[in-house]
């Protein structure tokens, strides 16, 4: 059987609608052209390649605090998607629990944009989320991890690593960022995202600078607790991204055993997709 049609979880991805869904007036980045991408087309995109469902996750650009664009996506999407919002720090648990039953499966925290100082109120809302058994999904850059990682500790949550950590690869892998990803990858319940290598790559694809760091979060987390994603619609990307060439990477790096949990088995069981759902056909 082709990898293509193999059945797939893309745990990482967006919507852009402005047209429906109007940006944010004060949001300093709104994106354009090869940025934009509809859940209808999302939806084409999926058919095309094999991949039955997907976790959505509210882009700090473009939208910020609003959830409309994702919500509707998932609302329409007879259960082939499950999401990731942005949230006031101070969202209580009633707000979470609607938000639950709507589809969305945890909280998302851009440190790497924000930087840490923006995070530093989040005990709380970790907290809630935790009591709630949603996700709190955090993106770092570089050393961000290591400050956050008492907070996330104290609070029982479990953590969604994006994109690898985002590390500088030429800090070596004994950086404090890289000591974080150790610490957090003992706790046994934090899950990290094999993605967004072009977001610390130093090369062009196929990043192979970026294969053994890669490999090693694997190894680190263990194959029970990495999750596939392919960043669409590759907002920012400094050069032209495509979906088939990053499902064709994963091939390369890792073992077809390794693919059924990252890509199917894995984000089946943290986010609970209903698997009665009909599957989308390959190029319907």
């Amino acid at each position: 059987m082709h990898l293509f049609d193999l059945p797939k979880i893309d745990s990482h991805c967006h919507v852009f609608d402005p047209a429906q869904f109007a940006y944010g007036e004060d949001i300093a980045y709104h994106p354009a052209g090869q940025e934009l991408g509809t859940a209808d087309y999302f939806t084409h995109v999926l058919q095309a390649y094999g991949v039955r469902h997907a976790l959505l996750v509210g882009p700090n650009s473009g939208y910020g605090l609003d959830n409309r664009c994702m919500l509707d996506a998932i609302a329409r999407g007879a259960g082939r998607f499950k999401g990731i919002a942005v949230l006031r720090h101070d969202t209580n648990q009633e707000e979470l629990r609607r938000l639950q039953y709507a589809g969305i499966a945890g909280a998302a925290f851009n440190v790497a944009l924000h930087g840490t100082d923006y995070y530093a109120d989040i005990a709380p809302l970790l907290q809630r989320l935790a009591m709630l058994g949603m996700w709190a999904q955090i993106q770092v850059t570089k050393d961000q991890l290591h400050a956050l990682l008492p907070m996330i500790r104290d609070s029982g949550v479990q953590v969604l690593i994006d994109h690898c950590g985002r590390p500088d690869l030429r800090d070596g892998p004994y950086s404090p960022g890289q000591r974080a990803l150790e610490e957090l990858a003992a706790d046994w319940k934090s899950v990290i995202k094999l993605s967004g290598f072009a977001k610390f790559s130093n090369e062009s694809y196929p990043f192979e600078d970026a294969r053994t760091h890669a490999q090693r979060m694997h190894a680190l987390f263990g194959a029970d607790r990495c999750l596939w994603a392919s960043d669409w619609p590759f907002l920012r990307a400094p050069y032209r991204m495509d979906y088939g060439t990053l499902i064709q990477l994963a091939a390369r790096w890792f073992s077809p055993d390794d693919l059924q949990k990252m890509m199917w088995d894995n984000p089946l069981r943290c986010f609970q997709f209903d698997t009665n759902q009909e599957p989308m056909g390959v190029g319907e």
